[in-house]
């Protein structure tokens, strides 16, 4: 089976024999994918420079399973420049979605927000607000979304002034009701929830709660990125 040029990014890429790459692509219509790139580390090779990640893409392939053989590659824009900073951030939400996205299920939404994230991590004054956006969202299309309006017991709404725990498997409970949970305040599901993140305490707060649920997902596998980040503050 032959594809005709698909927008896609590269998540991950390894070599593969002597002068080809393994690629991991995040594509527009068939989801996460599988290609070898053959002759693509040759030195000589048009796409040395261009598989590379945060690079808008229009990519063609052939084969179905696993593992299907690029057949071209053109550039669909500019390569989008994460400054220094932000590139731990980028490689970070590329490692999740190769864990997390199941083979060839497509999912255009959350491609439309992997661009919106990219873009955010050029120009936002801070990475974290669109990272935890993203994290909300990315749970949200495996099928774990996060309750955020509701008591779970009550079903009664979320007030700004008070404190839940958050149970994952239940949703979000009032303090009184579990010593189970990740702690989190009223004003914290609201503003996860309404994608608002701009107090630094509700930041710190939706992001145990984003890491929690993903760390479910993830089945107690660590991610090479957040290592790499926490070596980088020592």
């Amino acid at each position: 089976m032959r594809a005709l040029l698909q927008s896609a990014f590269i998540l991950h890429r390894r070599p593969y024999r002597n002068t080809s790459v393994l690629l991991e692509v995040f594509s527009q219509e068939r989801g996460r994918l599988g290609l070898v790139a053959r002759g693509a580390a040759a030195p000589k090779s048009r796409l040395k420079g261009l598989l590379q990640p945060f690079a808008p893409l229009l990519l063609s392939w052939s084969g179905v399973g696993e593992l299907a053989a690029l057949i071209a590659a053109e550039e669909a824009g500019l390569p989008i420049a994460l400054p220094p900073n932000r590139v731990l951030a980028g490689l970070y939400v590329n490692e999740l979605l190769v864990r997390l996205l199941p083979r060839l299920d497509p999912l255009p939404g959350l491609f439309a927000a992997y661009e919106v994230l990219l873009a955010e991590l050029v120009t936002v004054p801070g990475e974290e607000p669109p990272l935890r956006r993203f994290e909300k969202r990315l749970l949200e299309e495996l099928g774990y979304g996060l309750t955020l309006d509701c008591e779970a017991i009550s079903g009664m709404p979320i007030v700004a002034e008070e404190h839940y725990r958050y149970v994952l498997d239940r949703g979000p409970l009032a303090v009184h009701r579990t010593e189970l949970g990740v702690p989190i305040s009223g004003q914290g599901l609201l503003a996860l929830r309404d994608g608002i993140l701009v107090d630094p305490t509700v930041l710190s707060e939706v992001k145990r709660l984003t890491r929690a649920a993903l760390a479910v997902q993830l089945h107690g596998r660590a991610l090479k990125t957040r290592e790499l980040y926490r070596s980088g503050r020592r």
